[in-house]
Order: C-alpha cells, then structure tokens, then sequence
C-alpha cells in the first residue's frame, strides 16, 4: 500500500500569497475618521500573527513547536482516491479527496488555532477570547490553548449553542469557557438581544463581541478565517497535497472547496495554484448566504459591532441576517479579502449548492465512502459530484477538500434519511 501520511510531509514553512497575487492587495480601512480600528489590532492580536498579516514574505517559517503539536493533531491529513464514489458514479477519471475531519478536533480549524495560541502564550498571555459558528473554530481554539497552557473564552452564535450541545461539552472538556452570542457580558450582545432577546446570532456578532471582550479585559482575540495570516496558517494543507499528489504520481485538473470565510479554501487552494498554473478552481457556497453571486465587491465591515477595520471583500454587507442554516460555519456575510480578489477577477469560479443537494451529496458520500463529512464540507461534496456528471468522458483529475467530519451535526438528517 502507497502511504501518502509520512511525518516528513508536515511542510516546514507555510506558504502566503499575497506577493502572487495578480494586483496589490487592497489594505484595510479605518471605520472612522478620529479613532482608528487598525491600531486597535495592535492590542488585540498577538503580535506575530499581526507581523504575518501584513507581511510580504512568500514562505513563513512553521516553528518546531508547531510541527511537533501538527503531528500529534493528526497531521498529515490523508489524501485518498474515493473509488467508491467513482463507481458510484460511473466515473473514468480520478476523484480524489483531502480529509482534514482526521484531526483530533476533527476539522482543519486546528491548523491555524495552535500557532496563534503559541504566539499569544510566548507574550505571556494566560487566557484568549474567539468567537464560534458551528464549533469547530471554538473546539479547535479550547484545545489550542489548552496544549499552550492557557485558558480560552468562547462566543458561540447562540443558534448553534442550542442546537449542538455535544460541541459546547467538547469545548468545555478542553477547558474551553462558553457563552451563548448575542450575550448579556458585552455591551453589544446586550443592545442585540434589547432588539430580540430570542436572537439566533451571527458570526458577526460573535466577532464583535468577542473583540469588545478582548479589549475590556486586555486579552488576545484569536482570528478564525477572513484574515490573511489565517489563510497563510492554512496553506498546511495544500501544500501536503502538493507532496501527496507527487507521490501518488498525479496532477489535478480541478480543486473545490466550500467557503464560509475561505480560511480552509485557500489554504487547500493558494499553494497548489502557484504549483499547477492551468488548474480549474470552483468555491462552493450555500445558497442562503450567496456572498458570490448576490453580494458586492467592496470595502465592508469584518464584525457587525464595527469594531475591527473595513476589508475589500465580497459581501453580503454586514447587517446580513442569514437564516438558521444546517451549516453554521458558512453563515459568515464575507469573504477573506485574498480569495474575494481571485472571484472578482475569474480566476475562481463559484457555486451556490442548496440544501437538497448537500444533504444528498452527504448521504452519496457516506454509503460510497464511509464518511460522515461536515455539511459545510457536503457543499464541496455536492459541487464535485456535479461536476464530474457534467464532465463524465473527460477523465479529469478532481481533488477536493473535506474540511471536517460531522459526526456531531446528524440532526440535520431525518429519521427516514
């Protein structure tokens, strides 16, 4: 049997594309003309991550620390070939996916939480503030921070707090403290809930109220998605496919993830396009929250609460209220500023998939495969299997990213299903 899981495929830098991308990055924007939200970053972030937000530097230097905890959090991810799905589909051409629901917290959040709860640690900070929407961010940050010997507070959207009661145990298990969002501890989530005390949240609320938190109680907020230096953390995983699709002796055609900020898209998607230059990149969305196909190019606000600095991205403005969606982690309004540029120029291309189809795609890939993928991840799923029935004589090379398992999101399964 070919292992394409040897430690030795842990890069050892990560990898940032800003300085290939085909235009300057527009920088972030102060919200108001006498106080200024970026220099608020300074108080907020540990200050390597905000070094590695705006650096130019192409490879970022992965510390010993951080390879060594990688390898004990399940890394390297696998890479298999589903050939019970190529069957299934009738399918000549290669359908191979990247698995990152095999980490211990059984997603790829892991990637970028441990490095920032290192950082923050070596500052001598002993507790950090994040927000969380499906549960993923906050069970991989409560972990983080348990293994960097810290304490972690956790804003969770308070939709996924009463419907995923097994994920705030999780995080509580870690260590991890959890608070339902819109809450009454910060003076946003408690004008949020004056407006309807029965409010679902949303991942900009969290973010703001966890921002507000930080800075009430002089600690560092730990950045799940969105940011650049998040991205780069990511790259982890495309660049361990890179080394795994040279063993196995193959080039991809085609790559597809899902997109909620577009943390675990670009980090599976950036490295391997400097790598194969002619691959076709498609982002999957949900349909409820279509930042691509409905929403603006523009400079618009990270956090409802309007507290961090304005982003060029594509969004769907940050008042947007989307509904309670069986996919959490992409009820974000935005998109990280580097994959928003590479959609608005063609390079990416997007895809809104609804319910039905992810929900049929989860049930194909679980009977075909074995795995009880996330439902954000059923996008990506959803996308690939449509693409090879639109593309079946042509025997490409589909890759795609599973970002996570969902075996602790079956509630949104019927009975009958």
């Amino acid at each position: 049997m070919l292992s394409t899981q040897k430690s030795d495929l842990i890069p050892e830098k990560w990898y940032n594309v800003v300085p290939d991308l085909p235009e300057q990055l527009p920088p972030p924007l102060d919200n108001e003309k006498n106080k200024s939200s970026i220099e608020l970053l300074n108080s907020i972030l540990p200050k390597e991550v905000l070094k590695q937000e705006f650096t130019f530097q192409r490879f970022l230097k992965i510390p010993d620390e951080v390879r060594e905890i990688y390898e004990q959090t399940g890394r390297p991810t696998p890479l298999v070939r589903a050939r019970g799905l190529e069957k299934y589909l009738d399918y000549s051409g290669k359908i191979l996916y990247k698995y990152e629901g095999a980490t211990i917290t059984g997603s790829h959040k892991i990637n970028t939480a441990v490095p920032q709860a290192i950082y923050a640690a070596n500052e001598g900070v002993e507790k950090v503030v994040t927000e969380t929407g499906a549960g993923q961010w906050g069970t991989a940050t409560s972990v983080a921070a348990s293994f960097a010997g810290i304490k972690a507070k956790v804003f969770m959207v308070r939709i996924s707090y009463q419907q995923k009661p097994l994920r705030k145990k999780i995080m509580q298990l870690y260590g991890g403290e959890v608070s339902p969002s819109p809450s009454d501890e910060t003076e946003f989530g408690r004008s949020m809930l004056k407006q309807n005390p029965d409010h679902p949240g949303s991942l900009g609320i969290g973010i703001g109220e966890a921002v507000e938190y930080a800075l009430d109680h002089n600690l560092r907020y730990l950045v799940g998605s969105v940011f650049n230096s998040v991205l780069t953390h990511q790259s982890i995983i495309g660049l361990e496919t890179e080394k795994q699709l040279e063993i196995m002796g193959t080039e991809p055609d085609v790559l597809i993830g899902c997109v909620g900020g577009g943390s675990n898209f670009g980090g599976f998607s950036f490295p391997l396009m400097k790598k194969f230059k002619d691959v076709e990149v498609i982002a999957s969305t949900a349909a409820e929250v279509p930042k691509f196909t409905k929403g603006e190019y523009k400079y618009d606000y990270v956090d409802t609460a309007r507290i961090l600095p304005s982003v060029k991205m594509f969004s769907l403005g940050a008042d947007f209220m989307p509904e309670k969606i069986y996919a959490g982690g992409l009820r974000y309004h935005g998109a990280a500023p580097s994959l928003s540029m590479l959609v608005n120029t063609g390079r990416i291309k997007t895809v809104d998939e609804s319910q039905e189809s992810v929900i049929e795609a989860l049930k194909i890939f679980s009977r075909t495969q074995g795995i009880v993928a996330a439902p954000e991840s059923g996008h990506a799923i959803a996308t690939a299997i449509d693409y090879v029935r639109s593309h079946k004589d042509e025997r490409k090379t589909v890759v795609v990213n599973v970002s996570g398992h969902g075996l602790l999101d079956m509630s949104i399964f019927r009975d009958d299903q």
